[in-house]
């Protein structure tokens, strides 16, 4: 029996978690890595290239959906001398970052995908949650509580 949509196989998960993190990457993340992307035979399947998706919220997480707007994408997919074919989709216009990010994709499905996940994802991650965490606390200092008071006489 195929798993349902939400359950993913362990590989299936591993490779969710380096999308998200290859798609988070932002400006010169990936740069820093490029020699040893780009050292490998490849060819450009769907070259870089800029679009708009749609994107669609829910209030408070839990009610109806609704069309939030458009955002610019840009999405690239390659394929190595291999045959290991590597897809990205990244927010805003960055084509070099999207090629970037499709060869990484391509890498971890290798036989070295240990040393791809311990050299790129892994650090890539750890910037990314102390990013998160800056956010969260500048927010958190900037976060208004309200309350109500209650009159005496209204008993």
């Amino acid at each position: 029996m195929a798993p349902s949509p939400t359950q993913l196989s362990p590989q299936e998960a591993t490779r969710q978690r380096w999308m998200g993190v290859l798609s988070r990457a932002q400006g010169t993340e990936l740069l820093i890595h490029e020699a040893a992307l780009r050292d490998v035979d490849y060819q450009l399947i769907r070259a870089p290239e800029i679009g708009m998706t749609l994107v669609r919220g829910r209030m408070g997480a839990s009610g109806a959906p609704f069309n939030l707007g458009e955002m610019t994408v840009t999405r690239c997919v390659v394929r190595l001398a291999d045959g290991r074919t590597g897809y990205s989709y990244l927010a805003g216009r960055d084509k070099r970052s999207a090629e970037l990010a499709a060869l990484a994709d391509a890498h971890l499905q290798g036989p070295h995908q240990q040393q791809w996940l311990t050299q790129l994802i892994e650090p890539l991650s750890a910037v990314q949650i102390e990013r998160r965490a800056r956010q969260q606390a500048d927010t958190a200092a900037t976060r208004v509580e309200f309350f109500t008071l209650v009159r005496g006489d209204n008993q």
